[in-house]
């Protein structure tokens, strides 16, 4: 994408009603909608973040099949979620929007008990060693998501990397969370959750159609 198409896209995030976009220091220093999130959306529906949400498509089309849930994309890159920010303008999805921070500040933006589910769909497995802290599942990140779930809120990983698959459920195993469903090809699965099937990504229909396994966990962190 060449940085004029960038800029284009930034400034038009800046008058998008469904798109915020903190600076760090906001974040850091009392960001206002932390605990106000349901004012935000002028309902008490439970929120559901997609974290490192890329383009915006699964936040959007989670929105257009839950309308009786709110959706937050979070995503420090805005031009990717323009596109995203955009669709749900153009179709009036009112229970979805895009917050532009770092996905380690979600304690800051967030309340405890304010989010009941997480989705992080295919993020960059991080397979080198020294790239491991930055692994959106790392023991940090998952006391990260606990600070701000509700007591029964669920995490959800939908990957194509068995890599991540399978570091996760070492990790959950390890500190004893309660994984309530995974498998490492679910479309071959002989009962998938639906959650997990219902909506697929451009590149996730691209997988498929080279028979690339996707995995999928569901769980609740106890800590």
């Amino acid at each position: 994408m060449g940085s004029k198409n960038k800029l284009k896209r930034f400034k038009e995030n800046e008058s998008f009603e469904n798109v915020i976009q903190p600076s760090r220091e906001d974040v850091l220093n009392g960001f206002s909608l932390k605990g106000k999130w349901h004012s935000f959306f002028k309902n008490n529906n439970p929120i559901v973040l997609e974290l490192g949400c890329g383009k915006g498509e699964y936040s959007v089309a989670l929105s257009e099949k839950y309308p009786e849930k709110n959706f937050i994309g979070v995503d420090i890159k805005g031009a990717r979620f323009w596109r995203g920010a955009k669709t749900a303008l153009e179709n009036d999805f009112q229970n979805v929007a895009f917050l532009r921070t770092q996905i380690e500040l979600i304690d800051h933006c967030f309340e405890k008990n304010e989010v009941s589910e997480i989705w992080i769909t295919f993020p960059d497995p991080q397979i080198k060693y020294k790239r491991t802290k930055h692994r959106l599942i790392t023991k940090a990140f998952l006391e990260k998501y606990q600070s701000v779930l509700a007591a029964d809120g669920l995490v959800h990983l939908k990957t194509d990397s068995e890599f991540l698959h399978g570091y996760l459920l070492g990790l959950l195993h390890e500190g004893a969370h309660e994984v309530l469903f995974a498998h490492h090809d679910i479309y071959n699965s002989s009962s998938p959750p639906t959650e997990a099937t219902a909506i697929q990504t451009f590149y996730e229909n691209q997988y498929l159609k080279f028979d690339k396994a996707i995995t999928y966990v569901k769980f609740r962190t106890k800590y």
